[in-house]
């Protein structure tokens, strides 16, 4: 054979043999690679799974989770609308409650109104029945005087001198018969009325209603502190006494000292100055101008806080600052045992209510409502005019509406009444004061007695302070000693005690005491 065919052959045998092991790699590779490309595939569905069913599950405690939150919303919010639901309820029971009360009074109103126009007519009726019988008696009078001219040869004057003595004489024995009758009637009832008049006279004079209104009481953390607060030779509670103004008693009252005054501010403020003192520990009287200082600040405070809380529960806003500080006054003063400010919101109420149903504004019946009364914490000060006058003029001044100033200045109808607000307020003030126990006449005397007392002291030149004590029987002056000298001072006494017997009804005698102080104060640097 051909060498060359050999060599081709062999090498044909040879590529053969190449390319079939090139492909059965290839195909043996191929088969690995597809498998794992399999399992790999597997791998990847059975994590996609996996996070898929972890992902649902996640999805379902969110929805629950979401569920449980929706509930407890809801329930808090039904608990909240039922809590709202039952205060509304509430306050409409109450409106209309006192609804029904104002329908009852004006009911009342109306009757008594209806009661004194009968009265009126049966007056004018008795008065002209009076007129024809004193025109008879007159015409029968003629008649006799001329009878007794006809008869008798008397004169024209001893006939009427005769006649007036007869006329006496007829007269003493028809009031001496009145008399009699009168005095059986009192001996009938006047047992039942002096017990009647008693009762009221106890019930209005209680004791504890006394110490309600003229004392506070401090607790002590021992007895030990009496003796720090009287202080050496007294001169702790001299000092205490002369800086407030007021009665420190210090009793056998176990761990307690009791502050005596009319002035509830006077009190307010001693009380806060002992409490203080109390709790710091130093005592002495330079302290205790200090503390007193301070006790008077934290009172203006809370005056002001009072006037703005009133301000607000009543809706009342722009009203100027010093008029709100002399409306949170009013919480630290009395009218005729009624808390003055208490009585100021009543009034105020009432008016917004009665304008909101004659379709008046209600915003000037408040603002009036609340300032008419404010000349009260300042009429001691300012001489022209009653409280009324004082407050329309302050109300005014401070730019209160006009509207607002005439009605606050005619509510006691010392002004004309010139507006409809005036009118209601009137009334306002009338119905608040006259609810039952309302007002103790007897306590208002007793602060007016008080508060003129201290009025005439200070009016004397040289006068620092004054202040009443021992309920009025005892009034304590302290003097400029720049001013006053020792011999001055007993005039002024004699001065002062003469002037409160002259311009003052009062029980008892009353002690002038006139203090003049001189201090010498240097600073050590």
């Amino acid at each position: 054979m051909n060498p060359e065919f050999e060599m081709m052959k062999e090498g044909l045998m040879l590529f053969l043999t190449f390319a079939g092991g090139l492909v059965a790699g290839i195909a043996v590779r191929t088969y690995f690679l597809g498998r794992k490309l399999r399992e790999t595939e597997q791998k990847a569905k059975q994590l996609t799974e996996s996070v898929t069913r972890e992902v649902e599950a996640r999805k379902k405690e969110a929805e629950l989770a979401g569920k449980d939150l929706m509930i407890k919303l809801r329930q808090d919010f039904e608990r909240e609308t039922k809590d709202r639901r039952e205060e509304i309820l509430a306050a409409e029971k109450r409106i209309l409650q006192r609804e029904e009360n104002l329908d009852k009074r004006l009911d009342l109103l109306e009757k008594k109104e209806k009661d004194i126009n009968s009265r009126l007519v049966e007056l004018r009726k008795n008065e002209e029945s009076l007129q024809k019988k004193t025109e008879e008696l007159n015409k029968m009078i003629e008649e006799e005087k001329h009878r007794l001219q006809t008869i008798s040869s008397m004169t024209k004057e001893e006939a009427k001198a005769l006649l007036l003595s007869r006329l006496d004489q007829e007269l003493v024995q028809e009031k001496a018969t009145r008399i009699r009758k009168m005095e059986e009637e009192i001996k009938d009832t006047c047992e039942k009325r002096a017990r009647q008049v008693i009762s009221t006279a106890i019930q209005r004079c209680a004791s504890d209603h006394t110490a309600e209104t003229t004392i506070s009481v401090v607790s002590l953390p021992s007895d030990e502190m009496k003796g720090r607060i009287i202080g050496r030779e007294g001169r702790n509670i001299r000092a205490l006494e002369q800086a407030t103004g007021v009665d420190i008693i210090i009793d056998d009252t176990p761990e307690a000292v009791t502050i005596s005054g009319f002035d509830m501010i006077r009190r307010e403020i001693a009380r806060i100055a002992l409490e203080n003192l109390i709790s710091d520990g130093r005592i002495h009287p330079g302290r205790i101008e200090e503390v007193v200082e301070k006790a008077k600040k934290e009172i203006d405070n809370k005056i002001k806080e009072e006037g703005d809380k009133a301000a607000f529960e009543l809706g009342i806003h722009g009203m100027h600052p010093e008029l709100l500080k002399l409306v949170g006054r009013l919480k630290y003063r009395t009218s005729f045992g009624q808390n003055a400010l208490q009585h100021t919101k009543e009034v105020a109420m009432l008016l917004a209510h009665m304008s909101g149903q004659l379709g008046l504004d209600p915003k000037i019946a408040v603002r009036a409502g609340i300032l008419h009364d404010i000349g009260k914490v300042v009429s001691q000060d300012v001489e022209e005019g009653t409280h009324a006058i004082v407050g329309g003029n302050l109300a005014r001044k401070h730019g209160e509406p006009e509207e607002v100033a005439r009605a606050v200045e005619s509510h006691h109808e010392e002004v004309e009444q010139s507006t409809i607000y005036g009118i209601l307020l009137c009334a306002a003030d009338a119905i608040s004061a006259a609810r039952p126990g309302a007002r103790a006449e007897t306590l208002e005397t007793y602060i007016k007695r008080l508060e003129s007392l201290e009025t005439i002291s200070n009016s004397f030149k040289g006068v620092d302070k004054a202040y009443a004590l021992q309920a009025g029987r005892e009034i304590r002056i302290l003097v400029d000693p720049h001013k006053i000298n020792d011999d001055e001072a007993i005039v002024l006494a004699r001065d002062i005690r003469t002037r409160i017997e002259q311009e003052m009804e009062y029980p008892g005698q009353i002690k002038v005491i006139v203090l003049r102080e001189t201090r010498a104060v240097e600073y050590a640097k």
